[in-house]
């Protein structure tokens, strides 16, 4: 039996809602099906990340207690990956073109670097003006871009790191700013306020950042981690309602996946052909999966490296 017919007996109901105009309607009756990677309280609530490796293994913060970062196989084996420095808490996770982990420490002010194979932890960047380094996404060229919430304000600010570790605020006085984003073409920036149900689209140009454009507003409930597909999809998932909405490139919603928890906190493209699509769960501290009709971003950006 080959292993992508044992992949579909495995699978369980789907549980989705589809979009009136559905670009993203394939002949795979695989897709968007939910279903458990990991047991649950694995990881903690305050579960996040992830980015997954070359060789399918998802880094996820939080394992077991705070302070720590786990590493998840493919087939749903969690163990502890390494422990953060004293007093540092990891939130978003991106992988560099070598492979290292890059990790929003949120109560350090910092952005981390941990070499993969010694486990070596680094201080990338630093700026104690940050009120916390939350969710990164990274470019082709390695240019960081962080969220920086204020959860007491409701408001937020969006940075640069460049690949010197020196940090660049882009703007400041926004909403509550979370996921963040870079587009397939690698020409622009999106960034969400959880608060306040903004996406918001720059354009990305040498000096920083550009026509500012608001991309799509939902009616209710909170936004968390987002990522792209190679098709300009922007995957964003919906904290509290427990979905990841898919926009369209236009900012069109075209699809919710119903995932089986409320608190979806973020989200990684990954699997052999980066179509797996890895949600964290922190009402349930546990990884949860669907398949993708296009791979991630990130996926495809690093194994064409």
């Amino acid at each position: 039996m080959t292993r992508s017919l044992l992949y579909l007996l495995s699978l369980p109901v789907i549980l989705l809602i589809s979009g009136a105009c559905n670009h993203l309607t394939s002949q795979e009756s695989e897709l968007y099906i939910v279903m458990d990677l990991t047991p649950e309280n694995v990881y903690t609530s305050g579960i996040e990340g992830p980015a997954v490796d070359d060789e399918g293994n998802i880094y996820i913060v939080n394992f077991q207690e705070q302070g720590t970062i786990g590493r998840t196989n493919p087939q749903g084996h969690s163990e502890l990956f390494v422990r953060l420095p004293e007093g540092s808490v990891g939130n978003g996770i991106r992988l560099d073109r070598d492979g290292a982990l890059l990790v929003a420490d949120y109560t350090g002010h910092n952005v981390l670097r941990i070499n993969p194979v010694t486990k070596a932890i680094a201080v990338y960047a630093h700026n104690s003006e940050m009120n916390q380094p939350n969710d990164l996404a990274i470019s082709e060229d390695g240019t960081i871009y962080a969220s920086d919430p204020n959860w007491s304000e409701s408001t937020g600010n969006l940075w640069r790191i460049n690949k010197d570790g020196s940090t660049v605020l882009l703007e400041s006085d926004m909403g509550t700013t979370n996921g963040v984003e870079v587009s397939p073409d690698g020409g622009f920036l999106y960034v969400n306020e959880s608060v306040q149900r903004n996406v918001w689209k720059y354009r990305i140009t040498p000096e920083g950042i550009s026509d500012k454009q608001l991309f799509h507003q939902f009616e209710d409930h909170g936004m968390d981690g987002m990522r792209c597909d190679t098709q300009g999809n922007l995957y964003i998932t919906r904290y509290g309602k427990g979905t990841v909405a898919i926009l369209s490139p236009s900012g069109e919603l075209v699809r919710e996946v119903m995932m089986k928890g409320k608190k979806t906190s973020n989200i990684a493209f990954g699997g052999p052909d980066g179509r797996t699509a890895y949600v964290t769960l922190q009402d349930r501290g546990c990884v949860e999966t669907f398949r993708t009709e296009f791979p991630g971003r990130s996926f495809k950006m690093w194994s064409d490296k």
